[in-house]
């Protein structure tokens, strides 16, 4: 076997905490929310172009409880730096910027409302 590339994550919070999961990242990070089968939990799957790459599911009991507490952070690849920073600011998310310019990237780190780290990357050449 060997990995060639990654599916999806999957987060999973208490349904009052879900939506709000939801829209932060639709709004912040840019995904869409698509279609998802009847899974017999409240969730979303959240795409990027043709592909569901985030899963939400509605879980009472916290991700540390369930043996995840040590994930730190998802990453994404994304366009537009300065567009994001200002939606960011408008939206009135902290951010932290990490500069790269020897390895051609900028990264922003923001946290879900969950409080996972999203880090998101942005080639300068594109930026």
């Amino acid at each position: 076997m060997s990995v060639v590339a990654l599916n999806h994550i999957n987060i999973a919070a208490p349904a009052p905490l879900l939506a709000q999961v939801r829209d932060f990242y639709v709004d912040v990070v840019g995904l869409e929310d698509g279609s998802r089968p009847e899974m017999g939990l409240k969730g979303y799957w959240l795409y990027a172009g043709d592909a569901a790459i985030v899963h939400l599911m509605a879980r009472d009991t916290p991700a540390a409880q369930a043996g995840a507490g040590y994930l730190d952070h998802v990453a994404f690849t994304c366009t537009g730096l300065e567009a994001t920073e200002h939606r960011l600011t408008t939206l009135g998310i902290d951010y932290r910027k990490n500069d790269f310019p020897e390895r051609g990237f900028a990264q922003l780190i923001v946290r879900d409302p969950t409080g996972l780290g999203v880090e998101l990357n942005f080639s300068l050449a594109s930026a």
